[in-house]
């Protein structure tokens, strides 16, 4: 190995690339905030709650999402901490975008699961651990809101078990909760951080017998030192042991306790996540498994987003670097359309403020601009041509047909729709049938309609009505022969995708199976099997 190589090596392992995952208002804005402020990357942090004081959070940049303080959008956000840099994929939190959320998580190399210790594991957080389980990523859980009060710790490990399937190895434990949350013991170092409040901890050791620590009774009350002994007793003896190949399978999650919003605890979770989670892990594509130092450079698009700087109407394609080094104005060559690219305007983000950077390496997220010519899912590549493997498109859920309200302004609706199509924010339909050709969105969540009309008028001055369809499954029919009045029924619509491939609308599975029974020759897929590699 030359110089070049050990120091790209050396770089590479330096990086740590992780999502945040949880349901809707379990502290995932306020946590991601703190690791910034520990990584100097901001002053002060941002409060979704604080709208009234116009302090947005530092991950939430479009519109709407300053409006509604929440997230509705993939932010990306890059820092170094103690010799890493650390590049954040902020998840929305909002159950409505799970898509979005599915395609971030496929450039990440472990996700962090944030839930909120009143409410457990909730929906949002079960949908999108599957989607780490298919992946089969670390997932390192916090367990937030320990100043307040909220359900025992052990059945909190409990249900993390029984819900998700994955045993739980916790790295430290709580003492108390809500009013009577004194702070959390390391298991592994033998301390006890003190929680004081307004950001304040006191770290003492806890070694030798907990009753004679004078420090300890000071802070602690006989029952608080005695159900602490018992429970770390009870752990010691039945609970998981730390194992670090089951965690980097996946198979076994660290458990962290503490508050966010009061800063305590992160900066404890922060430092054991950096020792423990995996730097850039090989990629697998269709000529195996990508090493990230051992190869050239290797990326694939998993986002893209239009105006994300409205005055200038840029469009950009985020691209997760597997391997290699990355260069400002290189040449690399995309793998669907087998054209070359010169990749010269190249940027690192701060949710929306970016940066021109001149390199980067495997791990990192760049975005690139795009004049059109991505579509997320494409592979670049110099040398060696391959090729990463596509993301699955989820089925829609809720469907609209949508036309626009001025006529005259039809250009500017296409263009959106068709960007919006492009970054994955909506699916769009054509209905065919009798010379009628309606469009039709399909959303995953409800709320995407909401976000697709308020950029339609926001960023391309066009406005939009919708009619709601009573729909709620579609699936993409396969078959040699295929007669389209077998499909159609009073519970069905026909339509073609972007691409022209059939796809059924149902109204409910009853109606599903109706149709399959008449079509035995024919499957019905979730996806489209042309997005499958």
């Amino acid at each position: 190995m030359n110089k070049a190589q050990a120091e790209l090596k050396s770089s590479i392992e330096k990086r740590r690339t992780f999502a945040i995952i949880s349901h809707p208002d379990a502290g995932k804005t306020t946590l991601t905030e703190k690791l910034l402020l520990f990584g100097g990357a901001i002053r002060l942090a941002g409060s979704v709650k604080g709208r009234k004081t116009k302090k947005f959070a530092t991950s939430d940049w479009m519109e709407i999402e300053k409006q509604r303080g929440i997230s509705v959008t993939s932010s990306v956000m890059q820092f170094p901490y103690q010799g890493h840099l650390i590049n954040i994929l902020d998840t929305p939190g909002h159950q409505d975008f799970s898509e979005d959320t599915y395609r971030t998580l496929m450039a990440a190399d472990s996700a962090v699961m944030l839930i909120d210790a009143a409410k457990g594991v909730e929906p949002q957080t079960i949908k999108l651990f599957e989607a780490c389980r298919l992946r089969q990523i670390p997932v390192f859980t916090f367990i937030n809101k320990m100043d307040r009060f909220g359900k025992d710790p052990l059945g909190l490990l409990e249900e993390i078990e029984q819900v998700l399937g994955m045993r739980s190895c916790p790295l430290n434990w709580p003492i108390g909760m809500g009013s009577d949350f004194r702070g959390i013991y390391d298991r592994h170092t033998d301390q006890v951080e003190l929680f004081k409040g307004n950001d304040e901890r006191e770290i003492m050791p806890a070694v030798g017998p907990w009753q004679e620590n004078t420090r300890l009774r000071e802070v602690l009350d006989n029952d608080q030192i005695k159900q602490l002994e018992d429970e770390i007793a009870l752990l010691d003896i039945a609970g998981d042991p730390f194992d670090q190949e089951k965690i980097n399978a996946g198979r076994l999650t660290p458990v962290f306790f503490g508050s966010a919003i009061n800063n305590f605890g992160v900066q404890t979770f922060l430092d054991q996540f950096l020792k423990l989670a995996p730097p850039p892990q090989p990629q697998k594509s269709n000529q195996g498994y990508i090493n990230p130092a051992e190869h050239g450079f290797s990326s694939f698009v998993f986002k893209i987003q239009a105006n994300m700087d409205p005055a200038h109407r840029d469009r950009i394609a985020f691209m997760r670097i597997c391997s290699g080094q990355f260069q400002r104005g290189m040449t690399a060559t995309n793998a669907s359309k087998g054209k070359k690219i010169k990749l010269s305007q190249p940027q690192q983000f701060f949710a929306q403020s970016r940066d021109i950077i001149e390199e980067a390496c495997a791990g990192d997220i760049v975005g690139v601009y795009d004049p059109g010519i991505f579509q997320i899912g494409d592979t670049l590549y110099v040398g060696k041509p391959l090729r990463y493997e596509e993301m699955p498109q989820f089925s829609p859920e809720h469907f609209a047909k949508v036309s626009i309200h001025d006529a005259m302004k039809h250009k500017r609706f296409y263009k959106g729709l068709k960007q919006l199509a492009e970054e994955g924010a909506v699916q769009v339909f054509k209905t065919f049938l009798n010379g009628i050709e309606d469009t039709v969105l399909g959303v995953v969540g409800e709320l995407q309609f909401e976000v697709f009309q308020f950029r339609l008028r926001h960023e391309y001055g066009a406005e939009v009505m919708l009619e709601r369809l009573p729909h709620r499954l579609a699936r993409w029919v396969h078959g040699e022969k295929i007669d389209t009045q077998n499909l159609k029924s009073l519970n069905s619509l026909l339509v073609k995708d972007q691409s022209g491939q059939l796809a059924v609308l149902f109204k409910n599975e009853i109606a599903l199976e109706w149709t399959q029974e008449k079509n035995l020759e024919l499957t019905f897929e979730t996806t489209d099997k042309k997005t499958l590699t």
